[in-house]
This record gives C-alpha cells, structure tokens and sequence, in this order.
C-alpha cells in the first residue's frame, strides 16, 4: 500500500504482526482511509501460526510483508520493519501496533508537527481505549522519581473540548503509535532487542534525548487501542516478567544512582507487600497471633508459588544474570496456564 505524490515526505509505516489476524486486518483497513498521499506500509510477521500472512495478503495487495520466521518480539521484528523503510529512503518511520485503528489525518499531523518542530527525534499522539472510544489511555507520560515509574495525568480521563490540545514535551513517545525520523535511526541505531518487549521505545527516546533532541506528544493525532493483546493482560505473568526485568534495565541505563535505589526499593515493596499484614494485629494473645503466623506461612507458601510471583522472581534472577532478549519458556507456559 503506497502513496503516489512525492510532494511530501515519503513515510514507512511499520505494522507487527504475531497470530494477531484480525486486529491486525482491522488495522491496516484504518490505514487505507488516511489521508496522507505518501507513504508505504510495511506488515512484519513474527511467526504467526494463526494464518495471518496469508489472511493480510489476501485483503490487501499493495503492502511488503516480510516475514521474520520466529518471535523477535517488539523490539527485533519492528527493527526489521524499520531497515525496510529505510531501505526505500522513508524520511519518517512510523510504527503502530497491529491493535489499534487511527484517525484519518494521523499522519498529516505527525508530517506537520515535524517540520514545525526540527529539533524533535519523535512523535506519539492521543491514544483511546478501542472499546471507549473518548477514554484516554494514554496521552504524555512523565517519570516520577518517588513512585519509580512513569505516570500519565489524563490516563483514564474522558477526552473533551476543555482537555489541553497543546503540543508539548513528553519524556517518551508511546511505542503503541511511535512516528520517528529516519535521521535519527541513522544516528543512534534502531530499538535494542535486550528489551525484546516493554520500555525498548523508552530507551530509545532516552538515548535521543541525551543527544539534545525532544519527544514531543501531539494531542490531535488520534490513535484508538485494544490494549495488552500481547500480554493477554497486564496482570499476567508474561507482562510481570518483561516490566520487572527491563524496568531495571532502564533505570541502570539512564536514570541516577537515587533514582535507581527508588527503583528497585518499589519493586521489592511490590512483591512483599502483603507480607506486613500479619504484624497489624500486635495486641493479639499468644494463640491469635500463633495461628495468624500459622496463616501467614500457608498464604506465604500458596504465593511462591502464584504464577505471578514467579515470573516476578526470574524477571529479577535474569537481571541480575545479565540474561536479556526473550524470557524463558517457563514464563510463557505460566501465562498459558493462567489463560
């Protein structure tokens, strides 16, 4: 699917797709109503084994689907994507999840944003939840050092005429809908496959920023998102393992050495959390407090061995280990198993 006027700059537009076959048509048939008259679509497939390659190029005929063969996870399958782009001399690469749709005029506001602000390395807009199309679910994030993650303010917010419509900095453009210049791949290199899923768009705004470019966040690029497909929910275990591990890695990369401490503290805080509950019943007799320790240790017992806890754990042991890239098979077979 390629555009035909050269009079605007030539964009790639990267869709990844794994055993996702409807979101995936659903997606690229967003992509043909746009109005922008130049760009090329390029679908990568990480090893479907749902009959996606075959269903996409059955829909649509005028699009490059190159096929990667396994799962190379977010970051190595759009990597592929993005040489591919530029490859045909994109000056912008835009990457999408095949789990959106986008509004019609997404890329005439991205193109425009870009050549207001030059100084800018990417882009990401305003993302709704698909099945509350006027909800936020994500629209400019901030890092907060005293809860050792990123928070966004309009999460969860329904969108209205008096919802701030300025364009602005953001400390990170959402890989959900991430619109990039070439120039920059060039210059820094493409996502880091160590990540392999989750914060990989979050290093890489971080290692552009650094050189002095800006993320921005244009509220009136509109994008609609399904959500933790991927994941099957980001209460599983696949999405525990992957945001613990790389959490870490991130805060190693680019954050200070107190930012950091706060990191981990909030991690540890997060597992042994429900560990304190015992110890609010201090006036208990002895007997009370026997059999509240009794039930302490059976819960503790019942939790080691949650699915979560223990996708939790390995996400910490592989860090430490320095093992990154995909998670172990075990931590798929615990998603399954909560499926």
């Amino acid at each position: 699917m390629t555009g035909r006027s050269t009079n605007y700059p030539l964009v790639g537009i990267v869709v990844l797709n794994w055993n996702g076959c409807n979101d995936t048509l659903e997606c690229l048939q967003s992509i043909k109503d746009i109005t922008y008259p130049n760009y090329h679509l390029i679908v990568v497939d990480n090893g479907s084994v749902d009959g996606s390659v075959a269903a996409i190029k059955k829909h649509f005929s005028d699009l490059t689907v190159l096929e990667t063969g396994r799962n190379l996870g977010y970051a190595g399958g759009n990597n592929v994507g993005i040489q591919a782009a530029l490859g045909r001399g994109a000056e912008f690469v835009f990457l999408l999840n095949n789990d959106t749709i986008i509004a019609r005029d997404l890329l005439d506001q991205f193109v425009n944003a870009a050549a207001k602000f030059a100084d800018a390395a990417a882009f990401c807009g305003k993302i709704y939840r698909y099945e509350e199309p006027n909800r936020i679910w994500w629209a400019d994030a901030r890092w907060v050092e005293s809860k050792g993650r990123f928070v966004c303010a309009l999460e969860g917010a329904l969108d209205s005429l008096s919802t701030q419509d300025t364009i602005t900095d953001t400390d990170y453009a959402c890989g959900c809908a991430m619109f990039i210049r070439s120039a920059l791949i060039r210059e820094v290199g493409p996502l880091d496959p160590q990540f392999f899923l989750t914060f990989e768009e979050t290093d890489w705004c971080f290692r552009v920023k650094r050189l002095g470019y800006r993320c921005l966040y244009i509220p009136k690029a509109r994008i609609w998102h399904k959500g933790s497909v991927s994941f099957k929910g980001d209460d599983s275990p696949l999405y525990s393992y992957f945001f613990t591990r790389n959490r870490l890695l991130f805060a190693e990369r680019h954050l200070g050495i107190r930012a950091c401490a706060i990191v981990w503290w909030k991690t540890i805080s997060q597992i042994f959390a429900w560990a304190s509950a015992p110890m609010q019943s201090s006036g208990a007799s002895w007997k009370e407090r026997y059999w509240l320790l009794h039930s302490w240790l059976r819960h503790l017992v019942r939790w080691w061995r949650t699915p979560g806890f223990w996708a939790t754990r390995l996400a910490i042991r592989d860090y430490l280990l320095r093992r990154f890239g995909d998670c172990p098979l075990i931590v798929r077979e615990l998603n399954r198993a909560r499926i």
